[in-house]
């Protein structure tokens, strides 16, 4: 199955927020067409909102597009996973790729669905919604390195892709997981600083979340450091320094980095004994 090859069939069991977003990144950037895309859902209106969003199909079992499908998205809650694994145990076979993008569902729990079973885990973020994620994923013992292309192709459809070992991915969970939030944060205070000062809020936030934008985009599109691209805009005895020294006597650094530990180490919690 490549890119290339449209015969194939991305199957999504939940048909929620991550579902939609990338079966809507499939059909936008021309990765898959809408007709080779099938969800299933309990709930009627999230299977019209699907439908809708998307331009696929979206059912109410879980087996029927099971067996229809040739990649088969596990996007339902982590509590929801045993009884999911266990209904599809019987379905699942060497044919399918099973990705699962439930959030610290280790890939040894999935193993319920057979020694054959080409299994692949993924950590995505909520910016994949609007085409801007940034995901991890690590392949199983069953799946192969085709296997992890085509799952990055497919992840990078909406938004940036890394293959990485299953035991870094709460790593990644405190990192571009819990990421957005400390975003958010940042955003929100520069924001307030800027009302301190003086600005509207309204034209505060937009310059705030406009500045963190335009800064990833530059580190993403350049390829230089961050610390190139600081050292940059700072002049001698100028504003940026004066600020960046508040920033540093503040433990900015040191907080985000604690932050992202802090993440990470729930993670590990959460996901239980390995």
């Amino acid at each position: 199955m490549t890119a290339q090859s449209n015969a194939w069939l991305a199957g999504f069991i939940g048909a929620g927020q991550m579902a939609t977003a990338l079966a809507r990144g499939f059909v936008k950037s021309g990765f898959l067409p809408a007709e080779r895309i099938v969800a299933s859902d309990p709930i009627a209106e999230i299977r019209t909102r699907f439908i809708e969003e998307t331009g696929g199909r979206c059912v109410a079992s879980n087996a029927d597009v099971a067996r229809e499908a040739d990649v088969l998205f596990l996007a339902v809650k982590p509590q929801q996973m045993p009884a999911v694994l266990e209904e599809l145990s019987g379905v699942v076979t060497a044919r399918h790729l099973v990705v699962s993008i439930a959030a610290g569902v280790p890939l040894k729990a999935m193993t319920r669905l057979g020694a054959s079973a080409r299994l692949v885990r993924v950590m995505p973020n909520t910016p994949c919604l609007l085409g801007e994620g940034a995901s991890a994923f690590a392949l199983g013992g069953g799946a192969n390195d085709d296997d992890g292309r085509l799952v990055e192709q497919m992840l990078s459809t909406v938004g940036l892709a890394a293959r990485v070992p299953e035991k870094l991915l709460d790593a990644v969970t405190g990192l571009s997981g819990s990421g957005p939030a400390y975003a958010y944060l940042m955003i929100e205070a520069l924001s307030d600083g800027g009302v301190r000062m003086g600005l509207p809020r309204d034209v505060a936030t937009r310059l705030a979340a406009q500045t963190l934008l335009g800064a990833a985009r530059m580190v993403l599109e350049t390829g230089k450091h961050p610390g190139a691209l600081k050292d940059a805009v700072t002049s001698p005895g100028g504003t940026t320094i004066a600020g960046l020294h508040e920033l540093e006597r503040g433990g900015l650094r040191g907080c985000l980095m604690n932050a992202v530990e802090a993440a990470t180490l729930r993670a590990t919690e959460l996901a239980g004994p390995t």
